[in-house]
C-alpha cells in the first residue's frame, strides 16, 4: 500500500458552500477504483451515509470553481 503525503491530499480538498470537499475523481483515486465504481458502492449503501454526504455542485458553482482553479494556476 502506497502512502500519500498529506500535501497531496489537502491540494484535493476544496470548499464549495462552506464545506472542506474531495470530488469523487479524486476519492475515486486515492481508494485505486474508477469514479463510477465508487459512486455506485456510495449510491448501493446510501443508508451507510450521512444525508449530506455527497451533493451535485449547480452548474453556477462547477464554473465558478474551473475559474478558481484555472486563476490559481
Amino acid at each position: 500500500m502506497q502512502i500519500l503525503p498529506d500535501e497531496a491530499i489537502v491540494r484535493k480538498i476544496y470548499l464549495i458552500r462552506g464545506k472542506k470537499v474531495m470530488f469523487d475523481r479524486d476519492l475515486a483515486e486515492l481508494y485505486g477504483v474508477e469514479t463510477r465504481v465508487l459512486n455506485q458502492a456510495v449510491r448501493r449503501n446510501e443508508k451507510r451515509f450521512p444525508e449530506d454526504f455527497m451533493f451535485l455542485m449547480t452548474k453556477e458553482e462547477l464554473m465558478e470553481w474551473k475559474s478558481q482553479i484555472v486563476i490559481s494556476k
